[in-house]
């Protein structure tokens, strides 16, 4: 496959930001993407939470995080999003780091 075409590939699939709920699979990371709408008839703010799993090929991801994940192809029963990087450690990690350094 050439570049350009892997390129515009990139350009047309979702990305989220969410926060990592789970991470007790192998190489997979429960993602937690939550918006904020108003309800239509009474107008008060409701926050709605989707759960996406996402491939974490390194196991990089803890529960705290706030990550950034892509959509890609189906790889699994469940998993049709990819752990594109870590945009802002979670207190439980920034605290298992400390603690090991």
């Amino acid at each position: 496959m050439t570049e350009t075409t892997a390129s515009a590939r990139e350009g047309r699939r979702k990305v989220r930001e969410g926060e990592v709920v789970s991470t007790k699979m192998d190489k997979t990371a429960v993602v937690r993407i939550s918006r904020r709408i108003a309800h239509p008839l009474y107008k008060k703010i409701i926050t709605r939470n989707s759960k996406f799993q996402a491939h974490d090929e390194k196991n990089e991801a803890q529960v705290g995080d706030l990550v950034e994940i892509m959509e890609t192809r189906p790889l699994s029963k469940t998993k049709r999003w990819r752990l594109v990087r870590i945009v802002k450690r979670g207190e439980l990690a920034m605290a298992a780091e400390e603690t090991a350094a």
